[in-house]
């Protein structure tokens, strides 16, 4: 892992209710107390249905792209968009344990996306401190583990990520390295050389940002070991854990 990685925080247990998506969750008493984090739960169960629709092009920053994918899926049919949104929903409920005010991009109560463009202006109209985008990748049998894509200094069209580049950073450092201690879960062996922190100036839900934001995917769906953690009710707890560990850790610093 790129530099050196933070102590790992106590673990906090936390009750199963959540928000409603798009209503920002109180915040109350606790280390996060005045913090806002917005939670995007990559896809929707909603897309496989309205393929038509999430194709439609849209607002990248420096290029237009398709306004949503369906995402990937284990060899089984588990969904990463069922995956994503289990991961989110756990994800709240321990950062509103911690005090965190936490607002959703969408929590499947839609008919598809929103758009990449709509999930950027969701985090930026919140002014939340930190953006955490779920996924889960979709790559070859063998390539194993999780990695952060963080936001590359991007500057053209709609995309200036000037001054979210270094902060977006120091979030996925505290991501990557509370997930490998709380998951078990080493960085990806197949991208990112093995550090767990890829730098992308592709994705319009990055570009468009103007508040800290990275995504993290968590493991790849195609490769049966991978799909056996992401398939466990008590892996994706942990999942959830090393996220809202390190992202405690970054907006507690």
């Amino acid at each position: 892992m790129a530099g050196a990685l933070p102590a790992t925080p106590p673990t906090t247990a936390a009750p199963t209710t959540s928000s409603p998506a798009g209503n920002a969750g109180s915040g109350g008493d606790g280390p996060l107390r005045g913090k806002v984090v917005v939670i995007d739960p990559g896809h929707n169960p909603g897309n496989f249905a309205h393929t038509r629709e999430i194709a439609r092009q849209v607002d990248a920053g420096t290029h237009r792209k398709e306004c949503d994918t369906t995402g990937t899926s284990t060899d089984a049919g588990y969904t990463e968009a069922a995956f994503t949104l289990d991961v989110s929903r756990r994800l709240r409920t321990l950062l509103e344990a911690r005090g965190a005010t936490v607002r959703f991009t969408h929590d499947g109560d839609r008919p598809y996306g929103p758009c990449i463009d709509e999930r950027a202006r969701i985090g930026n109209e919140a002014k939340a401190d930190a953006v955490v985008s779920v996924h889960a990748d979709g790559s070859a049998v063998g390539n194993r583990g999780f990695h952060v894509i963080l936001p590359a200094d991007v500057r053209g069209g709609r995309a200036d990520t000037s001054a979210i580049v270094g902060p977006s950073r120091t979030l996925g450092e505290w991501i990557a390295g509370r997930f490998v201690r709380v998951t078990g879960s080493a960085p990806a062996n197949y991208v990112a050389g093995g550090t767990g922190l890829d730098v992308r100036s592709d994705l319009g839900g990055l570009n468009l940002s103007t508040v800290p934001k990275v995504f993290v995917e968590c493991g790849n769906m195609r490769d049966p070991r991978d799909a056996a953690q992401l398939t466990s009710d008590t892996w994706r707890q942990r999942a959830a854990e090393g996220i809202a560990g390190g992202v405690e850790g970054f907006l507690g610093r």
